[in-house]
């Protein structure tokens, strides 16, 4: 057998580095199309089978990789709160809580938005935040979601703070304050004309900057 026969022999598994590869590619394109689906069509009008076909697929192998429409639907978004929760864990020690939230988000959008960058282009990622927002049965798996992620940075804020959550109701309040302002500026954002993911950073550091004087200081007339 020569050289060449050893290299092509089907029998012979590709390194594990190289099947990886395929299944990140596999994975990414699959999202790819199912957004792109989404967006276009509508995301009740989208069937699993029309993502598999777009990609060339079986269904079989959509199910590899995920458990359901929702999974892709929201797959950007959880890579997105991943980067968040990671960065806040990694803040220092001694800044004051709403501190840390407003450091975290802030400064983990670049890692954020290269990790979507690998997945899918960012305007199709932001046209799906978008619709999202519009869509109701999207926005109630969103809102579920956000509660889910709020408990854990409640309880990370607790960690950092020494307190007992259950005893202590200030990491519950602080987050669910700096979540109110995420979703604020998430609204304004969506109902803007720009649709760049430095307009969405550039509104919410400008609200999360009034958190303070809004509640603490006495409002100019």
């Amino acid at each position: 057998m020569t050289t060449d026969e050893a290299v092509a022999d089907p029998a012979t598994p590709p390194p594990t580095g190289l099947r990886e590869r395929k299944k990140r590619r596999t994975r990414g394109a699959l999202m790819r199309s199912a957004l792109e689906l989404f967006t276009r069509q509508g995301y009740e009008r989208t069937t699993i089978d029309e993502i598999a076909d777009a990609v060339d697929v079986s269904q079989r192998t959509f199910f590899r990789y995920f458990g359901n429409k929702e999974e892709v639907a929201f797959a950007t978004q959880e890579s997105a709160e991943r980067h968040f929760f990671a960065a806040l864990c990694g803040r220092p020690a001694d800044e004051a809580p709403l501190t840390a939230l407003r450091h975290a988000v802030l400064d983990s959008w670049g890692a954020t938005g290269d990790a979507i960058e690998q997945m899918v282009p960012p305007e199709l990622h932001m046209r799906m935040y978008r619709l999202i927002e519009s869509t109701p049965s999207l926005l109630a798996v969103h809102l579920r979601r956000t509660a889910e992620l709020e408990e854990r940075l409640a309880r990370e804020i607790a960690r950092r703070e020494g307190l007992d959550i259950d005893t202590d109701p200030r990491p519950r309040l602080v987050v669910a304050m700096f979540g109110g302002v995420i979703r604020v500026a998430g609204k304004l954002w969506v109902e803007g004309q720009d649709d760049s993911t430095v307009t969405l950073r550039d509104i919410t550091a400008f609200h999360l900057d009034y958190v303070g004087p809004a509640l603490a200081e006495q409002w100019d007339k």
